[in-house]
This record gives structure tokens, sequence and C-alpha cells, in this order.
């Protein structure tokens, strides 16, 4: 679809108006300032093709094939405006189901979409196996979508992780979490290929527990997996958004990541050629009122207008925003885009700037956009204009978002703004479909998966005895914790004389026995204020047992830094607990063994993230993770030094991509 069939409504304080203005009788708010201006109301009226049963939906992908013999079917779960299907069109794939529970979102799909735009809960069993269905009655390419991502008690993560690691399937009588429906439609489904969109938050837990189970189920069911941290704007997309992106191809197929736009879209190279407005404007007509628009000046503003009717040529739709204060509105006259909200005077803040110090921003016209998100149903704050005193249309925000000028959303202008915020960008769902595409079009087995790096890893480890780490075969968490704490970045020499002295002292009370003589050594090596530190925690713990057992009491132990702390819970599990949870760490030199794996630098980037993704991809989520985990550690310490790395023994020559190890393996080609 590429040109809106709209059916506008209006609706005015309970009233439906059809063809009248949108503005409203306008009322004072008491201590305000502000007029209330409502509507317009977008009613949406259905694609063509649209299917409400089965045999329609089976009647619809006929035609398409019969129209192009190589058309790619495709799925969009928790689809909201229809970003991804969008993008994914434009790649020359056709969405023809759809499913969200928010009823505009799926008003908005259905108007620009053929098939089936379903609005249906997938935390209910039953419609997963509906859906499961019907996607494989379709015969569906890509299954697509970006479900939401909810906490998990540590109970909740042992049973999850306890069926993953046996292959077991999840019970049919609990309602999903929602990322555990989207693995069980693939599940029954079995897609070529499934593209997987969420914040990078679904990644910043210790344990990474939700993408790193996901990794271990798609490659338990024989897709190749990647996964990355993508800055939208790379990909064109005219603001600051960053995206977790995972991609799966059935039968182990490499993917290959999509090449980066050429140069960055700016604020004002995106709508710099949208018409001036006021706060609360509203154009005659309603829904269908448009404002006067001179045409597009960039080759962005020109790939946005692409699509739209000749008679539309000169109109510009949903080009509306809130009303403005006008306590706001001088405000808004003093801030440049460098202005945060604590710099304002006292007299004219309604915040308190010590918690909202960046409450306002006006975006600035030669950079990015900040991310566009659902908040800015609520407010616009985030979002001033770069010229005006006001926030950002529903068409600006669009623009940003990269919806082209004829894709309209349903309901209301905060419904339109929240489908917005909540949306994928289509253009970054544009490079990603194309690139699945050529994937699937010429095929090529992937190297080995992060399940067979993770065996390769716990074996090797399994069979060496650690010199670089000696600690990680320690029977206690105290042991781990006090070498750490004396002997991290030690010569081996020192390492070797004195770590079989700390592995004697096994508890806290032994160490406090042996005061004296941890004093003398700690003297001997050059590390006597270490040897008073190690010494005060050992005092600490005696005074309180049991806190290295549980992690949440050994995160506020005092004077050991948490990553030694999170060593110890890796190096020695909590007795008893077959499942029990392991860290993502990216301290030891891990991160300098991820980047010379993946030839990326993830050692140079943002560490939360990029890095522990890069550990994730080595390590795995299955039976093996541990000790892959111990021995990427030993390997960074002892094989993949900084310098003069002993590749010839390292277990991961065979993966990895560093420059040295791809020249070892060329000259054993001659």
């Amino acid at each position: 679809m590429t040109e809106s069939d709209a059916t506008p409504i209006v609706k005015i304080e309970g009233a439906v108006l059809s063809g009248h203005t949108t503005s409203v009788p306008t009322r004072s708010r008491p201590g305000y300032g502000v007029k209330l201006v409502r509507g317009p109301f977008l009613k949406l009226s259905p694609h063509r093709s649209r299917a409400t049963t089965r045999e329609e939906l089976l009647d619809v992908v006929g035609r398409l094939r019969e129209e192009s013999a190589g058309v790619r079917i495709a799925a969009d779960l928790f689809s909201g405006a229809g970003g991804i299907s969008l993008g994914l069109e434009r790649a020359g794939f056709t969405t023809v189901v759809a499913v969200d529970h928010y009823s505009e979102a799926v008003e908005t799909h259905a108007h620009h979409f053929p098939g089936m735009s379903l609005d249906w809960d997938l935390a209910d069993v039953d419609r997963i196996e509906e859906l499961a269905d019907l996607l494989t009655a379709v015969d569906v390419d890509v299954i697509a979508g970006g479900p939401p991502c909810q906490p998990f008690s540590k109970a909740g993560r042992s049973g999850i992780r306890h069926r993953v690691r046996h292959g077991l399937r999840d019970p049919h009588d609990e309602r999903r979490d929602l990322w555990r429906s989207f693995l069980e439609v693939v599940d029954l489904v079995r897609p070529p290929a499934v593209l997987m969109e969420n914040v990078p938050d679904m990644a910043l837990d210790r344990e990474m527990f939700i993408l790193r189970s996901m990794v271990e189920e798609l490659e338990g069911l024989e897709y190749g997996v990647e996964e990355r941290i993508v800055d939208t704007w790379r990909y064109g997309v005219p603001q600051f958004r960053q995206r977790l992106i995972l991609v799966a191809l059935r039968d182990g197929l490499s993917f290959t990541w999509p090449e980066e736009a050429a140069e960055r879209v700016s604020v004002w190279n995106a709508i710099g050629d949208m018409p001036e407005v006021e706060g609360g404007w509203r154009p005659d007509g309603g829904a269908e009122g448009w404002a006067e628009y001179e045409g597009p000046v960039t080759s962005f503003q020109r790939t946005m207008r692409k699509g739209v009717k000749g008679s539309d040529r000169r109109k510009l739709y949903d080009h509306i925003t809130r009303p403005v204060r006008e306590d706001d509105a001088r405000v808004f006259e003093l801030m440049d885009s460098n202005t945060r909200y604590s710099d304002l005077p006292s007299d004219m803040k309604r915040y308190r700037d010590d918690i909202f110090d960046d409450k306002y921003k006006r975006l600035d016209e030669n950079d990015l956009s900040r991310t566009i998100t659902a908040h800015i149903a609520k407010d616009g704050y985030w979002y001033i204009h770069p010229r005006q005193g006001r926030t950002l249309t529903v068409r600006e925000a669009a623009r940003l978002q990269t919806f082209p000028d004829w894709y309209r959303f349903a309901g209301p202008p905060s419904a339109a703004f929240k489908q917005i915020g909540n949306a994928v960008p289509p253009l970054l769902a544009e490079r990603l479909g194309g690139a699945i595409r050529e994937a699937l079009d010429a095929p090529e087995k992937a190297n080995a998966s992060t399940k067979q790096v993770a065996t390769s890893l716990s074996t090797w480890i399994s069979n060496t005895a650690p010199r670089g780490v000696p600690w990680l075969r320690a029977s206690t968490r105290w042991q781990v914790v006090s070498a750490e704490l004396l002997l991290d970045r030690a010569t081996s020499d020192v390492i070797k004389f004195v770590w079989p002295i700390l592995e004697s002292w096994a508890t806290p009370e032994a160490t406090q026995d042996n005061d004296e003589a941890l004093r003398e050594i700690g003297i001997q090596i050059g590390r006597g204020g270490r040897a008073v530190q190690l010494l005060e925690l050992a005092d600490w713990l005696v005074e309180h047992p049991g806190a290295l057992e549980e992690m949440d009491s050994a995160a506020a132990i005092p004077v050991a830094p948490s990553a030694v702390l999170e060593l110890a819970s890796l190096v020695v599990p909590v007795s008893g607990e077959e499942e029990s949870e392991e860290p993502v760490l990216t301290t030891k030199g891990v991160l300098r063994v991820a980047a010379r794996v993946s030839g990326d630098n993830v050692d140079r980037k943002n560490r939360l993230t990029d890095g522990r993704l890069g550990v994730a991809r080595l390590i795995g989520f299955g039976p093996d993770a541990r000790a892959a985990h111990l021995a990427l550690i030993e390997v960074a310490a002892s094989v993949c030094r900084p310098v003069e790395p002993l590749c010839d023994v390292c277990p991961l020559q065979d993966v990895c991509k560093s420059s040295r190890a791809e020249e070892r393996r060329a000259s054993m080609l001659f």
C-alpha cells in the first residue's frame, strides 16, 4: 500500500461531527493558561484485501502468489502501527497476518496492509495455537515482532532455564510472558527467518537472561542466530535510537548485517520543509483537514513524500500538536538546543530541576532528534521544535520515525503519538528485511553456533589447569575473593607462590587466624594495602556469616568490588542449585577476546551493551555456559594476551576473526 483511503470522523466532547472544523470551542483550565483542544479523531477503513476468516486469508495469499511468483510472506507480532510491516514490504515481503492488543494500532495496521490484523492477547495459550495454525497454512517466510519483556523472579528464571537446557516444551496451561509467546509461535511454525526487535534493556540485566535463553532455544531449533545493538541513525533514521535486533535463519544459515548509511540525517533535513504552525492549531475539515505544503527540498523529504497521491501533492496531513501554555511559551523562547531545564530561571520552573533537569528539550536542527518514545503521547516537552515555540506535530514525529507522509494513524492525536513512539522505524526494518531477503536468496551456512563455541570452550577448560587465574578452580567463594583482591594483575611468579597459601585459607575465619602471615605476604609482594583491605573484609564477613552465599547481600558487602563478587558467584555456584544464575562478566580481559573473535571493537564500545553481547555470543546459555565463561577468563589471562597472543593453542582459533588468526589460516592453504 502507498496511499491512504481514510474515512475521517471528528469526535468533540462525545459528539461525532463529519465535515466540520476540528477547532473546538476553547475553555481555560484554572491555573494552566492553556486552551483545551480535542481531536480530530481519525477513523480508518480496512484494506481492500482484508481477510476475516482463515479461508479468506488463504485466498488473499493465493492471489498474491499468482500476481508475483517470488512473493515472500511475513507475519508481524506485536505489530503496533506497522513500522516493521512497512519496512518489510519495501524489502519485498508482504505482511498478511499482524497481531497486537492495542485497538487503534490494529486499526492503523488493518488500513494499510492486506490479510488479517488481529486484536489478540498473545499471553493466551489458545491464541498462540490458533496463530501458529494460520501462519503454517499461509507458509510464512518470516515472523517478525518486538515482544514486550517483563522482569522475572528468580524462581521464574530457574523454571525457564531448566526447560531450555533440557529441551522441554513450555507447559500449555499457563499464560505466556510475551517473549515466550513469540518463541512458541516460532517453534510451532519454523519459518525460514525470524526478526526480533527490542530495547537494549533486554540485554542489560546481570545474567542477560532473556536474550541468552532466546538464542539458546533458537539454536536448539537449528537456526543460525545473530544479535546486535543497532544505532538506528546508522541506517538513515534521524534520531538517537538504539535497538536490540535479533535475526535467526533456519537451517543454520548465515546473516550479514546491512551496510550503514553514508551520512546522518539531521532533524532539519527531515522536517525543515513543513510549514509553520502554532501550538494547538487545527485545520478546517477535521481529520481530513490539512496544512498548505510547498514541497520537499532534501532527498530524505522526497523519500517521505513518495506515494502521496497527486491530489494531495500540496497537502500535509496530521500537522497538528498540543496547545502551548503561556508560561511554557516564555520558557521556549529562552531555550536553544543546549539549554537544560535546570538552566532556566527559578521563577519559570514548574518542576524540581534536581529530578527533572532535562524536562524540556529543544531539538537541535543540525543534529539527530532524541529518541521518539510513547511518552510523547503524554507530553511533548522532550521534543520542542528547533525553531518554533511549540512541541512536535504528529506528522513531524512520524517523519523522525521514517513513516512516509501518506501513512495515517487511527484515533485521536494522543493515540497517533503513542503508535508512532512505540513503532520500529520503517527505514530500519527495510534495511534489515533487505539483508534477510539476500540471505534467503543466496543461502550460506553460518560459522560455528554460540552453542558449539561454548562447548569447545567448556571442553578446553575441563582439560586445562588454569595458570593465569588458578582460582577458577577454587572450592569456596572466599578463596576467589581473597585471590582477586590480593593477586589481580600480579605476575605469574607471584601468583604461583601466593595462591596455594590463599587456597589453604578457605574461609574468612582461616584468613583471620593468619593475620600476621597475610600482612607479611602483602609487604613481600608490594601489596600491603591490599592485604589490609582483605583482612578488613574477612572481619566483616565473620560478623555477617552467609553473606557471600547470597548475592543480593553480597552486593552490599563493603570493600569488595561488585565485579569480584560476581566472579566468585560464577566460579562457585550456590551449593545444591543446579540452575543457579550466571552473571555475564566483562572484566578480566574477556572483552579483548570477544573483540578479536568477532572482529568488532566491542572492547571499546559500550561495555554494558556491545561488550556483554560479544561475551554472551561465546558462552551461550546451555549446560556448558558456566564452564565456557570460566574458560574465556583463562583464555584472556594466559592465551589471548594483549601482546603476542598464543593463537596456535587457543580453543577459539577456528572461529577467531583477528588478523593474526586469519593470517595463520591463510598460510595453511599454501
